[in-house]
C-alpha cells in the first residue's frame, strides 16, 4: 500500500482497521497489490458508512471470512440548545434544516444567475449539488464533516428519496397514455431512432470504460446502464425549454413533445430492466423473477387503479374542493406502490411513477392532486436529491489525460447518437434539415431522470466514482448546450408575411360595416363575464355581424408540474382548447366560451399560451399577428375590490401590457373591469347599456370612436360621444400655456373634424345615439365633465389624445401606460363606476410621448415638458 494509505489505516498482526470513507479508493489505488483479493473484498464486505470495519487479512481468499464492525451511536433527533452546551449540528433535525436552507439558497441564486442564459432550473440544481459536494466546497473537510457528516447522510438520502418518490408520481401525472396512443408514426420513428442509436453507442462506450476506469464491474448491468444513460430524453426539462424558446406551437415543438413522451416511457422500461439485472443474487433466475414480478405489478395496477380513481374523479366536480380523504388515500397508494416495487427489487420510484401514469387525467381530481403535492415536493424536498447526488460526484476523481479524454468521448457519443439518429430519421420523414437538426438538439436534453439512472447505478455498485462523475458531467453539458444551440440553428419562419396583414386598425374606410377580428386575452375566470359581455356588445346584429374573436388564455410557465401538464395537453396550441364529443372538458372557462358561441353567431377560437411573464407579450403579439387581428384587448393589472376601489392583482401584468403596447402589430386596448354587463352573460335581447366615448382628438381617439361606432350597431347599446373643445378665449389669457406647433395643431383639428363628420353621417341616424360638444377652460373642468359623463356602463377613450387641452393634463400619471385621460378615469377621487377601455391605434412608429409613457414611472414625471419642447 502507499504511505498515504497506511496513514489512514492501522495494521496490527495481520489485521487492518479500514476507514470506510477511503476503502473503495484504496481498492482502486492498490489494485496491483491486492488484485487477487478484490473479488472477495467486493463480494464479502458489507460496509456501513458510519462504521469502522475490522478485516482479518489472514482470512482473505477463504470461504469463511471474518468481519466485525463497531458503530457509533445514532444521532439524536433534537438538541437541548446551545445554552445546555449542545452543538445543533450534532443532532439530526437542526442539521437537516441547515442542509435544506443551504441547498435552497444556493440553487435559487444559481437559477437567478443562469436565467439570462435561458437555462432550465435543473441545471442550477445539478451545479449546486456538485458545488456542495467533494468537488468544490467539500474539499474543505471541516465544512464537509460539519454540514454533511457521514452520520447525517441516511436522513438526507431518506428525505431526498421520499421527495423524489412523490415527484416521480407527478411526472407520471404529466404523461397522458391516451395522447401517447395517438402519437403519429413520424413522432414514433423519431423517438425510436433517438433511443436505438444512442443505446448502441452507449454499449460501445461501455466496453471502452470497462477496459480503463471501470475494471471489474459486472458487464451485463453496466452495458444496460450505459445504454439507458446515453439514450434518455428528459420530457419535463424539454417542455420548459420549448416554452422558453416559444417553440411549443411550432411543428418542431409538437413533434419533440410527442417523441420525448414516448422516449420517457421507453427509458423507464429500460431502467427497470437495468435494475433487475443489477441485483446481487447469485442465480440468473433472480433477475428473471424480479422482471416478471415487476411486469405482474404493472398489469395488476393497470386493471385496479384506473377504475378506482375514475370513481374518485366523478365524486370531485369542477370548482369544488376535493375531499381530503381522497387525497390522503391517493398518497397512501403511492407509498404502498413504492414499498411493493422496492420489495420486488426494482426501486420504490417505479411504483410511484406507475400510479401517476395510470391515474385518469380528465376532471378536477388530477389537478387537485398536483396542487396539493407539487409545491412542497418540487420546492423543498427535490433539491435535496441533487445534493445527495452531488455528494457522490467528485470531479477530482477524473484524473489524467485518459480520464478527461473519456469524458470527451462520452459527451461526443451521447450528442452524436441523439442528433444523428434523430436527424437521419427526420430527413427520411421529409422534415427540412434545419428543423431536423433543431429536433435532434432538443432530443439531446437530459435532466432529473438521467441523475436517477446514474444514482441507482452508483448505489447498486454498477458505476464507480470516476464513471459516475463522467456521466454526471455529460448530462450537465448536453442539457446546458441545448438552448443556445437551438437558438443558433433554428429560427422558425413566420407563416404570415407583413404585406398580407392589411387591417391592423378598426378605424378605416367603411369601418362600421367591414369585417374585423378582435384578439382578447385573459388570465382567469375573473375576466370572463366582462369579456363575454364586451364581445356581445361588439358583435352587432343581423346582416352586420362581422366579428371574429380569438381568445387567448394566458398562463404563466413556472417550475411547477401543473404548468408542464398543461403544456403537454396544449402542445397543439392554436386550435380550440376544448374537446369535442361526449367527454368534453368541464372546465368553466371552456364551457363559458362554448355556451356563448352556441347562443350567438360570433365565431370564438380560444387558445392557450404558456410562457414566463417576462416573455408573455411575445405570445400575445405573435398570436394577434397570426390571426390578423384588428385590435388586442388586454386586462388591466388591477381588479375591482368589494368596496369599489381598484387594487393590484399582479404587478408583473403591467409589464406585459406595456410591452404589448410598444410592440403590438395592431391596435391595442386595456380593459379596466368594473363589471360591464354584470357578473354573467347578458343575452342579446336583454342588453341595455350606455357607452360613452370621450373625444379629445388624435389618432387614438379616432380608434376609440370607430370602436364605439361598431358597438352602436347593437340594438341594446346607446352611444354617447362627448367632444371636448378648449375655450380659446380663456386659453389665450393664461389658463393653458403649452407650446404646440401650429401647423400640426391645425392638421390634427382638420382630421378630427373629418372623423366626427363621418361618424355623424353613419351613426346619428339612429335616435339612440347622441353627440355633444363640451367647452372647457382647464383640466379641472375636464375632470368635472368626465365625472358627469362617467355615469354609464362603459367609457371609451384614446390612450394618447392630442391637442392643447390634453397637454395640460399629462402630469396626472399614476399609470403612465393608461395615458392622461385613462389615469383620470381610474383615479379614486373621480369616483367612476363604469368599466373603462383605453384604446391605442396602431401606427408604424409611435410618438415620442407615447413611447416615453411606456417606460418606468420615474421617467414619466416631466413628460409634458420633454414632449412639448
Amino acid at each position: 500500500m502507499t504511505k498515504r494509505t497506511k496513514s489512514r489505516n492501522r495494521v496490527r498482526s495481520g489485521a487492518i482497521f479500514f476507514d470506510p470513507r477511503f476503502l473503495s479508493q484504496q481498492i482502486e489505488e492498490d489494485s496491483d497489490s491486492i488484485a487477487p483479493h478484490v473479488p472477495t473484498l467486493k463480494s464479502k464486505l458489507q460496509i456501513r458508512s458510519d462504521c469502522v470495519v475490522f478485516l482479518d487479512c489472514t482470512q482473505v481468499g477463504r470461504s469463511e471470512m471474518a468481519s466485525k464492525s463497531t458503530c457509533p451511536a445514532p444521532m439524536k433527533a433534537t438538541s437541548e440548545g446551545v445554552f445546555q452546551g449542545n452543538n445543533p449540528l450534532d443532532y439530526a433535525l437542526p442539521l437537516v434544516i441547515v442542509q435544506i436552507c443551504l441547498v435552497l439558497v444556493l440553487t435559487r441564486v444559481l437559477a437567478y444567475l443562469l436565467k439570462p442564459l435561458r437555462q432550465p432550473r435543473v441545471i442550477a440544481e445539478i451545479i449546486g449539488g456538485i458545488l456542495l459536494g467533494p468537488s468544490a466546497l467539500g474539499r474543505n473537510t471541516n465544512y464537509l464533516h460539519a454540514v454533511f457528516p457521514k452520520s447525517s447522510l441516511p436522513v438526507l438520502d431518506t428525505l431526498a428519496n421520499l421527495g423524489l418518490l412523490f415527484f416521480l408520481f407527478l411526472v407520471g401525472l404529466e404523461l397522458d397514455l391516451k395522447s401517447l396512443r395517438r402519437t403519429g408514426k413520424k413522432a414514433l420513428c423519431v423517438a425510436m431512432a433517438g433511443i436505438s442509436l444512442p443505446f448502441i453507442l452507449g454499449i460501445g462506450v461501455s466496453f471502452v470504460l470497462r477496459g480503463t476506469v471501470s475494471k471489474g464491474v459486472n458487464q451485463g448491468p453496466f452495458i444496460v446502464f450505459m445504454g439507458v444513460a446515453m439514450s434518455i430524453t428528459a420530457f419535463p426539462v424539454l417542455a420548459r425549454i420549448l416554452a422558453e424558446l416559444k417553440l411549443l406551437t411550432t411543428d418542431v415543438g409538437k413533434l419533440a413533445m410527442s417523441a420525448a413522451a414516448v422516449n420517457d416511457m421507453a427509458a423507464w422500461i429500460l431502467l427497470a430492466l437495468a435494475v433487475a439485472l443489477s441485483g446481487t443474487g447469485r442465480s440468473p433466475l433472480v433477475a428473471l423473477w424480479v422482471f416478471l414480478c415487476g411486469s405482474a405489478f404493472i398489469v395488476l395496477c393497470s386493471f385496479v387503479i384506473p377504475p378506482v380513481f375514475k370513481w374518485m374523479a366523478r365524486r370531485c366536480p369542477e370548482g369544488e374542493p376535493v375531499d381530503e380523504v381522497y387525497v390522503c388515500g391517493t398518497l397512501g397508494v403511492v407509498l404502498a406502490a413504492g414499498f411493493v416495487t422496492d420489495a420486488i427489487g426494482i426501486h420504490a420510484l417505479f411504483g410511484a411513477f406507475v400510479v401517476g401514469v395510470l391515474i385518469p387525467k380528465e376532471g378536477a381530481f388530477a389537478g387537485a392532486l398536483v396542487e396539493k403535492v407539487e409545491d412542497l415536493v418540487s420546492g423543498l424536498f427535490l433539491p435535496l436529491y441533487f445534493v445527495s447526488s452531488g455528494l457522490k460526484t467528485n470531479v477530482a476523481s477524473i484524473k489524467g489525460a485518459e480520464s478527461w479524454g473519456l469524458l470527451v468521448l462520452v459527451i461526443c457519443a451521447a450528442c452524436f447518437g441523439k442528433i444523428a439518429g434523430t436527424v437521419g430519421v427526420s430527413l427520411l420523414c421529409k422534415i427540412p434539415f434545419t428543423e431536423a437538426l433543431a429536433l435532434g438538439l432538443l432530443m439531446n436534453t437530459k435532466g432529473l431522470v438521467e441523475l436517477i439512472v446514474l444514482n441507482i447505478g452508483k448505489d447498486r455498485g454498477v458505476l464507480n466514482d470516476q464513471t459516475f462523475a463522467i456521466l454526471v458531467l455529460m448530462a450537465l453539458v448536453t442539457t446546458f448546450i441545448t438552448t443556445p444551440s437551438v437558438i443558433a440553428v433554428y429560427k422558425p419562419a413566420k407563416k404570415l408575411a407583413k404585406s398580407e396583414y392589411k387591417h391592423r386598425t378598426i378605424y378605416r374606410k367603411d369601418f362600421s360595416t367591414s369585417p374585423f377580428r378582435m384578439f382578447f386575452t385573459f388570465h382567469g375566470i375573473r375576466n370572463l363575464p366582462t369579456i363575454i359581455n364586451l364581445i356581445e356588445a361588439s358583435r352587432g346584429t343581423g346582416k352586420n355581424e362581422t366579428l371574429t374573436v380569438h381568445a387567448m388564455h394566458l398562463m404563466e410557465l413556472t417550475e411547477r408540474s401543473s404548468a408542464i401538464l398543461m403544456a403537454h395537453k396544449t402542445r397543439k396550441n392554436g386550435s380550440p382548447f376544448w374537446k369535442k364529443g361526449p367527454k368534453a372538458n368541464s372546465d368553466q372557462i371552456l364551457v363559458a366560451f362554448e355556451t356563448f358561441q352556441q347562443l350567438s353567431k360570433v365565431s370564438i377560437r380560444p387558445t392557450t399560451a404558456i410562457s414566463a411573464v417576462s416573455s408573455m407579450h411575445e405570445d400575445i403579439c405573435n398570436g394577434a399577428e397570426s390571426k390578423k387581428a384588428a385590435m388586442i384587448v388586454l386586462p388591466f393589472h388591477k381588479h375591482l375590490r368589494l368596496d369599489g376601489h381598484l387594487e393590484v392583482a399582479r404587478a408583473e401584468y403591467r409589464h406585459v401590457n406595456r410591452k404589448v403596447l410598444e410592440h403590438a402589430p395592431c391596435s391595442v386596448s386595456i380593459l379596466v373591469d368594473r363589471g360591464f354587463g354584470g357578473s354573467s352573460h347578458v343575452s342579446a335581447s336583454n342588453v341595455d347599456s350606455l357607452v360613452t366615448v370621450l373625444f379629445f382628438g388624435g389618432h387614438d381617439d379616432h380608434e376609440a370612436l370607430a370602436y364605439g361606432a361598431r358597438m352602436a350597431e347593437h340594438p341594446g347599446i346607446n352611444l354617447v360621444v362627448v367632444r371636448f373643445l378648449l375655450d380659446r378665449d380663456v386659453a389665450s389669457s393664461s389658463s393653458v400655456s403649452v407650446e404646440i406647433e401650429e401647423p400640426d395643431s391645425v392638421k390634427t383639428m382638420s382630421t378630427d373634424d373629418e372623423v366626427i363628420a363621418e361618424f355623424k353621417e353613419q351613426i346619428l341616424k339612429d335616435s339612440r345615439n347622441k353627440y355633444m360638444e363640451r367647452m372647457v377652460k382647464n383640466g379641472d373642468e375636464v375632470m368635472e365633465a368626465v365625472r358627469e359623463h362617467g355615469r354609464c356602463n362603459l367609457v371609451l377613450v384614446g390612450r394618447m389624445p392630442e391637442g392643447e387641452l390634453v397637454a395640460s393634463m399629462r402630469k396626472r400619471s399614476e399609470c403612465p401606460e393608461m395615458g392622461p385621460v385613462g389615469n383620470l378615469l381610474i383615479a379614486p377621487e373621480v369616483d367612476i363606476r363604469a368599466s373603462v377601455l383605453v384604446v391605442q391605434q396602431y401606427r408604424t412608429n409611435l410618438s415620442v410621448y407615447s413611447l416615453a409613457s411606456l417606460k418606468e414611472d420615474e421617467v414619466t414625471t416631466d413628460l409634458g415638458e420633454s414632449d412639448s419642447s
